[in-house]
């Protein structure tokens, strides 16, 4: 099932939109804030995003051009009653992929979003993008080897990176200790005892916040999950 998410302050509307696509089989949450959309954002990235322009705390091509900066492939459709040349273009210009004007037929609506959906298939883009790994508000760029707290960088030692990008590329499953020790100790030739791991997976928390994505399987090992 396809992930949406909608940035939209008219309830009346956006449960219209949402009912109606939910029927369709894709599974919408609303975010009336542009701070809610951005921090459901970094808490998952969702397969398309829909904004309005007129937002309580900010506006859309502002949301969007925040999001161009961090997901250059996810796909964003404006729907807003700004008809304006101008306002078009802008939101073009911010990083709109298509730009559906107030009152819309939802028929209409579900063509635009199929049509943006099958692009980004077609074209091999992944909105989560290869090499960004993501959990809870826990994000890895193995392109860059940085990890990031929500928009915090946070700076690892070599073994507490290796632990993370292990757990983070099997998130949802549970890698033990014993495959932790040979992956990120042994395969440098380098021995260790179980407790370098304990305290090593120890600092790792701290400096993540103690993340509640991050799970000890007693007696057994790790797993990173969604929460």
């Amino acid at each position: 099932m396809k992930k949406l998410y909608y940035a939209e302050d008219d309830m009346t509307i956006a449960r219209l939109v949402q009912e109606y696509l939910n029927r369709l089989d894709y599974s919408t949450e609303i975010y009336p804030t542009i701070a809610q959309a951005k921090r459901a954002l970094e808490e998952k990235v969702p397969d398309l995003l829909m904004v309005d322009w007129n937002m309580p705390d900010g506006s859309g091509d502002e949301l969007c051009r925040w999001v161009r900066r961090r997901w250059e492939k996810l796909p964003v459709l404006f729907l807003t009653v700004r008809s304006d040349a101008k306002d078009v273009v802008s939101g073009f210009d911010n990083g709109a992929d298509d730009y559906v004007t107030k009152p819309f037929e939802l028929e209409i609506l579900a063509s635009r979003i199929r049509a943006l959906l099958r692009r980004t298939a077609m074209d091999g883009q992944n909105p989560k993008e290869e090499g960004v790994l993501r959990c809870g508000q826990i994000t890895l760029d193995e392109g860059k080897t940085a990890v990031f707290y929500g928009q915090e960088e946070v700076h690892l030692s070599r073994p507490e990176y290796g632990i993370l990008l292990i757990l983070m590329k099997n998130r949802g499953g549970t890698v033990t200790r014993r495959q932790l020790l040979e992956q990120v100790w042994d395969s440098g030739g380098n021995f260790v005892n179980d407790n370098t791991l304990t305290v090593t997976m120890k600092r790792l928390r701290e400096k993540l916040h103690n993340p509640a994505c991050l799970k000890t399987i007693r007696s057994f090992g790790y797993r990173m999950e969604d929460v």
